[in-house]
């Protein structure tokens, strides 16, 4: 038996509608990636190393992987995690993951493996416990090759745009450098995520606003000062190359504090003085002043919220953030945003994308918003919703209030470089379906479903994550 992924995968069951799904997805297969949204790291194609290992490259950098493993009783240092991880054998990091690779079917995080492996990599043993090894071996025979380092897969991917999430103090010497490199020739672009140097309630606030102040060269003492010195880094952001911020707060309040109370929270905040409710007034109040600032400098407001992170607080303290223990928060918008929109919603400096892990506030909110406001974007299924059967829902749910041309493209939101291109493809795949149903429903006529595909693909996101 010889592993392999089927060419019709995700399109409809209906002969008629395969037909069609198949020809649209042939229109954009091939197309450019445009990737606004993820977090591989800058240096790994600023210094080009080639990858070691199946382990390192699929499994341990991918918290969709490792939440799945240790769902079903695998250790997250016996993945590589955490500080005991360091000493994790790569080969039986693999073995493990192949022992359980059956506890991925059904789920998207399997069909962009099988595409890695299959189409990326050219695997063609079929994954089992007992072939672990082979396979193991075959990849790293393929990451060898120079056609397998990360910026010929970064061309072979495609890729016309990669954007990172970084923090506010980086110098951002790694974009600096690709920037510079007249032998690289793709576009990656820094993304502002201020989180930290908003929130008091996060651990170690003061002590990100001093990195913060010393970072722009600016006292940080009083309030107009950690304002200019958000405004600075920003700035130096857009000096390199950046498009826009990216925010994700536990909830998308936005409702501005007089300066004088600000000022005053502000001060508090330095001292760890705040309760939780003048806390969250505080963040809320920053999220506002995140936005005029969008409107000051450009940047497109990405705004990531209803995530409670780190559940799981033993797992947190041993292994750090983004380990598989974030979960979905139940999230409203338009209250919340209210103050934000009435400012800024009609102001043509602005782009605000909404996204969400609560997918009740896609009809609810989301698209009603975007159906009014200019400003308003609607963001792609996005983490526990990055599914066929979400994205699908997704469509149903906000076409009908706001089009197709008030949604933002799709972002993988990846650390795993090598399923960039497959979770593009599955996104390509899964809006050929939705649009050949319509086709034939007699909905939407077939050229003009091919001129949609390829705007979702290509035009939407250029344009909407341009800087105004």
């Amino acid at each position: 038996m010889t592993a392999a992924v089927h060419p019709d995968r995700l399109l409809p069951a209906d002969p008629a509608a395969r037909r069609v799904a198949r020809d649209l997805y042939g229109t954009v297969a091939a197309a450019p990636i445009f990737s606004p949204h993820g977090h591989v790291d800058a240096a790994l194609l600023a210094a080009d190393e080639p990858f070691t290992d199946a382990a390192s490259l699929l499994v341990t950098p991918d918290h969709y992987v490792t939440r799945v493993l240790h769902s079903v009783g695998v250790g997250l240092a016996e993945l590589g995690l955490g500080p005991d991880g360091a000493t994790a054998d790569p080969r039986a990091v693999w073995r493990r993951f192949a022992e359980h690779w059956q506890a991925f079917l059904g789920t998207p995080t399997r069909l962009w493996l099988e595409a890695e492996l299959t189409d990326i990599l050219g695997v063609r043993t079929p994954l089992t416990p007992e072939t672990a090894d082979a396979v193991f071996d075959e990849v790293g025979a393929r990451l060898a090759e120079p056609e397998f380092r990360p910026r010929a897969l970064f061309r072979r991917f495609g890729i016309e745009t990669l954007a990172t999430t970084d923090d506010p103090a980086a110098d951002l010497a790694a974009h600096r450098a690709l920037a510079a490199d007249p032998a690289f020739d793709g576009a990656v672009l820094p993304t502002f995520r201020p989180d930290g140097y908003l929130d008091p309630a996060l651990p170690g606030f003061a002590a990100a606003v001093e990195r913060l102040g010393a970072a722009a060269g600016l006292g940080t003492s009083g309030y107009d000062g950690y304002l200019d010195a958000l405004r600075s880094r920003r700035q130096h952001f857009v000096d390199h190359g950046a498009t826009a911020a990216d925010h994700g707060p536990p909830d998308p309040g936005s409702a501005p504090l007089p300066p004088s109370d600000a000022a005053r929270l502000y001060q508090r905040a330095l001292t760890g003085g705040l309760d939780e409710r003048d806390a969250a007034a505080f963040r809320r109040s920053m999220l506002f002043e995140m936005a005029r600032m969008s409107t000051e400098d450009g940047l497109v407001m990405q705004l990531h919220p209803g995530v409670l992170r780190n559940h799981h607080r033993p797992t947190y303290r041993a292994f750090g953030p983004d380990t598989g223990h974030d979960v979905p928060l139940t999230t409203t918008y338009a209250a919340h945003l209210r103050p934000l929109l009435e400012a800024f919603g009609t102001d043509p400096r602005f782009r605000l994308v909404l996204f969400t892990v609560d997918e009740t506030a896609f009809s609810r909110d989301i698209a009603p918003l975007a159906g009014f406001y200019p400003s308003v974007y609607i963001g792609s299924p996005w983490w526990f919703l990055d599914a066929p059967e979400a994205m699908l829902r997704w469509r149903a749910a906000t076409v009908e209030t706001a089009g197709f041309y008030k949604s933002a493209g799709f972002v993988d939101d990846t650390r795993a470089f090598c399923s960039i291109p497959a979770r593009h493809d599955l996104a390509r795949r899964v809006d050929a379906a939705y649009l050949a149903r319509l086709v034939v429903e007699h909905r939407v006529a077939e050229d003009d479903a091919a001129r949609v595909l390829h705007d979702l693909v290509t035009t939407l996101p250029r344009r909407v994550f341009a800087r105004s």
